[in-house]
């Protein structure tokens, strides 16, 4: 090998040995600013605690539905809407639960004589009640986020039952029936808020 191409060799290696140490502790004292050198692991946050999930146990006989795809995604449009309001996962689990009681997560148009009054959406909110327009309260985020406004409203909603909770934002005539949902919002509240 001729004197030039030994250099270029010689100096391409240990361009490629400084860079690669140069990239390695190097690179991780910047992202590590304590200068600390363990390795930094990634770790995927828990699921959501059942006692801060339902902190004060279920009330009652709990009723369970299998959800489509079109529910699913309204589960994960509360949760997003809850997060974006800076509520924490109680919060998702009391919309979620009303959602169930009030439409079983379908988010309901004008269902004719069917319909309670005016009643639309997941939360079944009524025009003439003040929830919104009926294109507004037929979008699931707009729904929750109003919801949510009604909740965080609630002194001390944080520490009430979840009956008590959403009745007082809903008012509904059926107001113990909000309980029977609490176990499935848990649960869904725990399998999709950090997904």
């Amino acid at each position: 090998m001729n004197t030039i191409m030994r250099k270029s060799v010689l100096s391409v290696a240990g361009m490629a040995f400084v860079g690669g140490v140069f990239a390695g502790p190097v690179a991780h004292a910047v992202n590590n600013p304590v200068g600390d050198a363990r390795p930094v692991a990634v770790v995927q946050a828990d699921k959501p605690d059942i006692g801060t999930l339902i902190p004060h146990g279920t009330q009652g006989a709990q009723s369970h539905i299998d959800l489509n795809d079109e529910q699913t995604a309204n589960v994960k449009a509360i949760i997003a809407a809850t997060k974006k309001a800076g509520l924490p996962e109680r919060a998702a689990v009391i919309s979620i639960a009303t959602s169930l009681q009030e439409s079983k997560l379908e988010n309901l148009g004008h269902l004719g004589d069917m319909n309670d009054h005016d009643s639309l959406g997941l939360f079944q909110q009524r025009p003439s009640s003040g929830w919104g327009t009926p294109e507004q309260i037929t979008d699931p985020e707009y729904s929750t986020m109003a919801f949510l406004k009604g909740l965080k409203q609630v002194d001390g909603w944080q520490d009430m039952p979840l009956t008590v909770a959403a009745q007082t934002v809903q008012v509904s005539a059926y107001p113990d029936a909000y309980a029977q949902w609490e176990q499935q919002a848990a649960d869904l509240v725990a399998q999709y808020w950090n997904s």
